[in-house]
């Protein structure tokens, strides 16, 4: 099982596993890690699970679709190279030990 590493504004670090297939911002509530709420399920029209994919890993969660791109400019948090909304990211074995780091202005 691939696991996801949720980084929050302090560093600490919340692992997670997650099933191939499974988006990072399902296993993300799943596992109630903070900051990330998904409000619209995953349907590309709210951006509440907003994420900054480490540079090592940008290569490997695919690019960024128009819709995506269009809710990433609203975002709460700044919007920066490894932006991406974690619905939009499907976890696969290859994606094992993936890194995002959590917008501190998403956490409440």
């Amino acid at each position: 099982m691939p696991k996801v590493v949720y980084v929050d504004a302090t560093g600490g670090e919340r692992v997670i596993d997650a099933s191939v297939g499974e988006s990072v911002m399902r296993a993300a509530v799943r596992s109630g890690v903070p900051g990330i709420i998904g409000e619209c399920g995953g349907c590309v029209s709210c951006g509440t699970c907003h994420v900054w994919v480490r540079d090592e890993h940008l290569g490997e969660v695919g690019e960024v679709g128009d819709m995506e791109d269009d809710l990433l400019d609203l975002a709460v948090g700044d919007r920066r190279t490894g932006s991406r909304l974690s619905c939009q990211i499907t976890m696969t074995a290859e994606l094992d030990g993936l890194i995002v780091d959590v917008p501190e202005e998403q956490v409440v």
